[in-house]
């Protein structure tokens, strides 16, 4: 990476500075390196490792990453702040920058896909990732090889963008499932849900449009991060996916918030069918017994050694005949 090169790292030792990072108190570290006969990365131990990655990591490991590997208080946190923008920086002795990606769905945030940031510190022969939560970094099918710290950068963009592309997948197949519930439903949960799924793509919107304008200045800077002509390739391709993803979720955004008054409509008609059908029901009964109070009140009751029955049947056959006159009637207004 010739923008670093001849610049000294933090320490001069820089393996004794990772084995005692191990030990010190925090959160989650994990420590890979370059297989470049694979082309992946791999496990490794920390004094050989080139991808150092810290989750959710504690004060002490902020104090560490500020000493030791001379990142900005300030540029720590944002990686660390889900409402951050992405931007990119370089210090002295290495390039930062920060990107949006999804956050793991969790069946608590009641269909509010929510996003976080993470930050990212590019040095001359390692890269340091500091996420806020435990989610799991080179899993799954790997879109491209990698052979160099470049690589992996290109990787993670990547994948934020599939990430991206898997959270409106979920969106579709939620406002669809939540479509046929709101068919039937007399609730308005339904449209909480799906209130909810608008509000996640309007953070997602601006989430992936916040990562473009990053990856076209990561693009305008390609030489200084040490990005060689194939690599700028791969990071154009990278800019056309996240165009195309804006450009779905626009599209998910729009569909989602247009017919919302169609939904909300929906569930206003169904509430309003059954309370008809409950007035309908309502007023058969009551016709019912306005038959029964008016030619009942002398009429003999069918006891044991009673022998005049017909006038108590014939109000039963009246009042019954009353009630199924008012569906009648219904029906035939319709």
């Amino acid at each position: 990476m010739s923008e670093f090169a001849g610049i000294e790292a933090p320490l001069t030792d820089l393996e004794s500075i990772d084995t005692m990072l191990t030990v010190r108190p925090g959160g989650v570290r994990s420590y890979f390196r370059v297989a470049e006969e694979a082309g992946t990365v791999v496990k490794c131990e920390p004094a050989d490792a080139q991808i150092i990655v810290f989750n959710s990591p504690t004060i002490e490991d902020e104090a560490d990453l500020m000493e030791y590997y001379n990142i900005d208080y300030h540029t720590l946190q944002s990686s660390l702040d889900p409402e951050e923008l992405s931007r990119l920086e370089f210090e002295t002795d290495h390039a930062a920058f920060i990107f949006k990606r999804p956050k793991s769905f969790s069946a608590d945030d009641n269909f509010l896909l929510k996003l976080t940031s993470t930050g990212v510190f590019i040095y001359e022969d390692r890269v340091v990732i500091v996420m806020p939560d435990d989610a799991p970094l080179f899993e799954g099918r790997a879109p491209l090889r990698i052979f160099s710290i470049q690589d992996v950068v290109l990787r993670l963009l990547y994948q934020s963008i599939s990430h991206f592309e898997g959270h409106l997948k979920a969106i579709n197949m939620l406002s669809d499932s939540l479509e046929r519930r709101i068919i039937t439903s007399m609730e308005t949960r339904y449209l909480l849900n799906m209130f909810a799924l608008e509000k996640s793509l309007v953070y997602i919107l601006n989430a992936i449009n916040s990562n473009g304008a990053l990856f076209d200045k990561m693009k305008s800077l390609a030489g200084r991060l040490g990005f060689d002509h194939d690599q700028t390739g791969i990071l154009e391709d990278i800019i056309i996916e996240n165009q195309q993803c804006l450009r779905r979720s626009e599209i998910y955004s729009q569909v989602i918030a247009g017919l919302m008054d169609a939904r909300a409509s929906i569930v206003s008609h169904n509430l309003n069918t059954l309370i008809k059908k409950f007035t309908l029901w309502t007023i058969a009964i009551m016709m019912a017994n306005l038959v029964v109070g008016v030619f009942s009140m002398n009429v003999e009751l069918p006891l044991p050694g009673e022998r005049i029955y017909l006038p108590f049947y014939l109000v039963n056959a009246m009042a019954i005949a009353a009630g199924l006159a008012v569906f009648w009637f219904s029906k035939s207004r319709k």
